[in-house]
């Protein structure tokens, strides 16, 4: 028996709201949809292990393998089938079985309920592009408000953790402040106290330390900021930091020409870990999701940012996201330590939609 959680199912969702739908619509930065912005879609690919699927859109559902057309369905089952799916979404939680649903899956061929990926496509769509006239197959990666908050960029323990040198305490002081509760401002709070220096000296991961510098030279200054302020102030929102690190301008950027430097490069940032920067694994500046990003809204809509349409992506984004604390247990870090004579503390990058 198949089963999924809420985000897991919300791809099966996906694939059955657009089939009945038969377009992509695009959405604004506030994730509103823009009725006159849209992509007729041509057929939808599925890679199943008992071969590769077409579901072309021909008044029905034609549903092709190898070649052959193999079964027709009227598109009112589609959308049938993703309102039923879309209220059982909204009524589970955890991981559950939807028996129902996998025999219409079976019955189309469709054996999996996530997108079998090693990269972040969760949907291959081909689209219709009115501007262009072209047919391109377009890879987009899911993300579901219907369920818990998605990651755009995931912590890996010691790979994705930045350093901070203290100055100014004593080693008593250090055990003192590693006794506090566990929440990370007070523990701030109390370094201010106690008059220590903290400044960032690195990111501890060489992947994502050569990643971020591949993307961009500025970045792991500017995010070496970012989560110092994350941690130490009650800021959390992408685009609050992003200004309040704009008002330091630690990197002393030249703002006569009112050129939102800090903004711009946080945005591409994002844009990157979006479509395939990871702390994991060598960036070299290829999108892994081709198209952009489908979200699947709390009340069922589905709306595409589409990397073509790139300013509205990039504000969607930067409009949308926030920093997060993962466990620091599993990930090393929050601790402050002795080496060499110093005093250093780690703290974790994970980002994740508001």
């Amino acid at each position: 028996m198949l089963s999924g959680n809420k985000g897991e199912w919300s791809e099966i969702y996906t694939f059955f709201k657009l089939l009945s739908e038969q377009v992509l619509y695009s959405g604004d930065e506030n994730l509103n949809k823009i009725s006159t912005l849209f992509y007729p879609i041509v057929k939808i690919l599925r890679q199943e292990a008992v071969g590769d699927f077409e579901y072309l859109i021909d008044r029905d559902i034609v549903i092709v393998r190898g070649g052959e057309e193999e079964l027709r369905i009227p598109c009112k089952t589609f959308h049938q089938k993703a309102t039923q799916l879309y209220r059982e979404i909204k009524a589970n939680t955890g991981a559950f079985a939807l028996p129902s649903i996998q025999n219409f899956m079976e019955s189309i061929h469709c054996y999996s309920v996530k997108a079998k990926s090693s990269d972040k496509t969760d949907i291959k769509i081909v689209i219709h592009d009115l501007r262009t006239g072209l047919e391109p197959t377009l890879g987009f990666s899911i993300k579901s408000e219907v369920g818990a908050a998605s990651t755009i960029f995931n912590t890996n323990k010691d790979k994705t953790n930045f350093l901070y040198r203290i100055s100014g305490i004593s080693a008593d002081d250090a055990r003192q402040v590693n006794s506090m509760i566990k929440s990370f401002l007070p523990k701030f709070q109390r370094l201010n106290e106690l008059g220590a220096n903290i400044e960032f000296a690195g990111i501890v991961g060489k992947i994502l330390r050569n990643n971020l510098d591949y993307a961009d030279g500025h970045l792991p200054a500017i995010l070496g900021r970012m989560i110092l302020l994350y941690y130490s102030t009650p800021l959390s929102k992408i685009k609050e930091i992003t200004e309040r690190v704009k008002q330091e301008n630690p990197l002393n950027f030249d703002y006569s020409d009112n050129q939102d430097f800090y903004e711009h490069k946080v945005k591409r940032l994002l844009t990157e870990c979006t479509l395939g920067l990871k702390g994991t694994t060598v960036w070299r500046g290829k999108y892994e999701a081709t198209g952009g990003y489908l979200i699947v809204k709390e009340n069922g809509d589905v709306i595409c940012y589409h990397i073509y349409d790139r300013d509205q992506f990039e504000n969607y984004l930067f409009n949308n996201t926030r920093f997060d604390t993962p466990s620091t247990t599993r990930h090393d870090f929050g601790n402050i330590f002795q080496e060499n004579g110093e005093f250093f503390i780690k703290l974790n990058l994970q980002i994740r939609f508001i």
